[in-house]
């Protein structure tokens, strides 16, 4: 996997999207796991890296027709939550959009106020085909919930990051980072098209592989794994993230090292200065500083406080 890296390429040269990814926890034998995408090796943005479900906000996930269908949360409310004017609660519904496009989970409740049973063998073939349509832009997710009696569970969605991708990336997200917890009446399983394999992993595992160069991920996720890290249980992280009353944007900047490219984070010593690109056939390759290392350790204290239980551990460096 490589992030290809214009090192000539100016602030504004590639505007901002707006996206939304989403952890979603459950309890396994061995404590908490987080469920993990492989983008498609041939995706010409990170392909081959793990990732959450997610992607970028459609218009249609801004339509004011979806706020009836939202448990919890207004327009006004995630608005707040996120620092903007307005449209923050298409943030919280496209997530759960590319969730149930990417991976067959769907944060809705049915007509007995439960998630909805997605494994219930009668209605696999019909929501089988529902997930089709959506993905495939033939039906809106409000038409599912009107068709289907839903709501969309946002009220189980808690916001707890905020990353933008670098300047000089060919694509440039400013994306929201959300958790929440797997239902237990819906299996999971990755769509064989923008994503190719799925698993259930525990974060520490996870980032014991990323270190070994088995498990390729960028800074986001390495820091959002490393956040998960501190809970025995989902509940336990759920818990804490509902405590989170601010979470910064983090925007990383790319830097020109020993012919290479590498990302450093607020924080490192490099990153207030001067970024001074050289051209160069060595696209970051999911490397990052030492300083770097140290910083996403710290990140999670930066976005949620001490006394959330996302603090860092100073004794350990990944």
């Amino acid at each position: 996997m490589g992030l290809n890296l214009d090192p000539l390429a100016a602030p504004d040269a590639v505007p901002l999207r707006d996206a939304a990814t989403v952890l979603v926890l459950r309890d396994g034998d061995d404590g908490l796991e987080v469920f993990m995408l492989r983008r498609n090796l041939k995706s010409d943005f990170v392909g081959g890296a793990y990732v959450f479900p997610g992607g970028a906000v459609d218009p249609d996930d801004r339509h004011d027709d979806l706020e009836p269908v939202c448990e919890g949360r207004s327009d006004l409310d995630a608005s707040l939550r996120l620092g903007i004017d307005r449209g923050g609660l298409a943030f919280w519904v496209a997530a759960i959009r590319e969730s149930f496009e990417e991976a067959g989970l769907l944060l809705a409740y049915g007509h007995d106020g439960d998630f909805v049973d997605l494994d219930n063998s009668v209605d696999i073939a019909r929501w089988a085909e529902h997930r089709v349509e959506v993905d495939q832009g033939r039906r809106r997710i409000v038409e599912l919930c009107e068709a289907e009696a839903l709501r969309l569970a946002v009220d189980r969605m808690h916001y707890f990051g905020h990353w933008i991708t670098p300047v000089g990336a060919p694509r440039r997200y400013d994306t929201r980072f959300f958790v929440t917890g797997a239902p237990t009446n819906q299996t999971l399983l990755h769509d064989d098209h923008e994503v190719i394999d799925n698993e259930w992993v525990r974060p520490a595992e996870a980032l014991r592989r990323f270190r070994e160069g088995s498990m390729t991920m960028m800074p986001p996720t390495v820091s959002s794994l490393k956040a998960m890290t501190r809970f025995e249980s989902a509940g336990d992280a759920l818990a804490a993230a509902t405590e989170i009353a601010h979470v910064p944007a983090i925007l990383p900047r790319v830097i020109s090292v020993d012919g290479g490219m590498r990302i450093v984070l607020p924080g490192d010593p490099a990153y207030d200065g001067e970024a001074i690109f050289q051209p160069s056939d060595k696209p970051w390759m999911g490397r990052v500083t030492e300083a770097s290392k140290a910083v996403i350790d710290e990140t999670p204290d930066l976005v949620a406080g001490a006394t959330t239980g996302f603090g860092p551990d100073p004794q350990e460096h990944m």
